[in-house]
């Protein structure tokens, strides 16, 4: 099968969701930019513009401060649980990162008002409490609300999303552990097998990442193309007061419609099982679109980790798919033997790309003998 052939039958895989970058800002650049434009065309006073706009970042300030008072009077009653019995570290955790780290914007906006408003300061305490009021009732009410996506974003920054902890305890409580040795249990495996597991591109742990997180015990009951062959080598270490843990990991016969025979290393993402118990929780409030977004978020963690381990690199295949609409009973074998092909391919592209180009110094020279006892040239042209 040709290169081109291969590529076109490559299936579109699930798309994973990249990180936010900061086009939501640029477009906020953009707004700032049209808004100046707009003041400059309508020729608005500019000291009138001043006054608004110091007036402005004055209520943004204030109104913060207030949410924080209130919640600080909460976390009062949590000071030795959650705080360690620091009340400085329990104001801190209340106020909003602004007035943390520019504690002198309020006191700058404050006085600047002040100054504005000369002698006569009563106008403006009116509306700073006013602008307090409205704060107040915005958060005892809960008028004002985070939207999804910025909770999401704000997660996914902090690394607070559940997919988050999955993968990485995954990576550190197994994967670290496994993926170094298993070369080494392939080759202790095909030695006492007969070399069942020939292929040495297909050396990895194919670790299958359904979408829906719906984990089957036994992969025959998945796709009765895929049958349970024997285990690797079990390992065994002394992990979390546990003595002698054993680690293992099962090799499948992967059957194609033309009874053609694969073998491999094939496991589910056990995280996805936490996954999908949450979605089955009503204790757990965990819907079955936090589901697919938390999986998506879990693959590219794994994906993120996985790359950046050295000790890792190349023992391992991430499958990731959704299950097909049409009721296809071996599309999961389909699916794992594609990736097998996929690996075939790219093991020989990669020997395609070291090869080097032939030249002259690479070239084994040929020895010019001449026919004549006479001292010929070596040139071709005859001088």
């Amino acid at each position: 099968m040709s290169h081109e052939t291969e590529k076109r039958n490559v299936q579109k895989h699930p798309i994973i969701p990249k990180p936010r970058e900061k086009r939501a800002y640029y477009t906020a650049y953009i707004f700032i930019v049209l808004c100046v434009l707009a003041l400059c065309l309508l020729k608005v006073s500019w000291d009138h513009a001043t006054e608004t706009f110091i007036f402005y970042f004055t209520a943004l300030q204030i109104g913060p401060l207030f949410r924080g008072i209130c919640n600080f009077v909460e976390e009062l009653w949590h000071v030795e649980s959650r705080h360690r019995s620091s009340h400085w570290r329990a104001l801190k955790a209340c106020l909003s990162p602004s007035l943390c780290q520019h504690p002198l914007l309020l006191v700058v906006c404050v006085c600047t008002d002040m100054v504005l408003c000369g002698k006569n300061w009563l106008p403006l305490f009116h509306k700073l409490t006013l602008i307090g009021l409205c704060e107040l009732l915005n958060f005892a009410f809960g008028f004002q609300s985070t939207s999804a996506v910025e909770m999401s974003e704000i997660c996914e920054k902090n690394n607070r999303n559940v997919a988050h902890g999955l993968a990485w305890a995954y990576y550190v409580g197994y994967l670290k552990f496994v993926l170094p040795r298993l070369k080494d249990l392939i080759r202790e495996f095909n030695k006492a097998n007969n070399d069942l597991l020939k292929c040495k591109e297909t050396w990895k742990l194919h670790i299958l990442i359904p979408l829906s997180c719906e984990i089957h015990d036994d992969l025959k009951k998945a796709d009765s193309n895929i049958q349970y062959c024997k285990d690797l080598p079990a390992l065994q270490s002394d992990r979390a007061g546990t003595k002698g843990r054993v680690y293992k990991q099962s090799v499948y016969e992967i059957w194609s419609e033309d009874k053609k025979v694969n073998y491999c290393v094939v496991e589910y993402a056990t995280p996805l099982q936490s996954l999908y118990a949450m979605s089955q929780d009503e204790s757990a409030a965990f819907s079955r679109q936090d589901r697919l977004e938390q999986a998506q978020l879990f693959c590219r963690t794994l994906g993120e980790i996985l790359e950046r381990s050295k000790e890792c690199a190349g023992c391992y295949r991430l499958i990731v798919y959704e299950e097909s609409g049409d009721s296809d009973s071996h599309f999961l074998s389909k699916e794992i033997l594609q990736h097998i092909r996929q690996q075939h391919l790219e093991e020989y592209t990669v020997c395609e790309r070291n090869q080097q180009p032939s030249t002259f110094l690479s070239m084994t020279p040929d020895i010019l003998i001449s026919d004549s006892e006479l001292p010929r040239s070596l040139r071709s042209d005859g001088f």
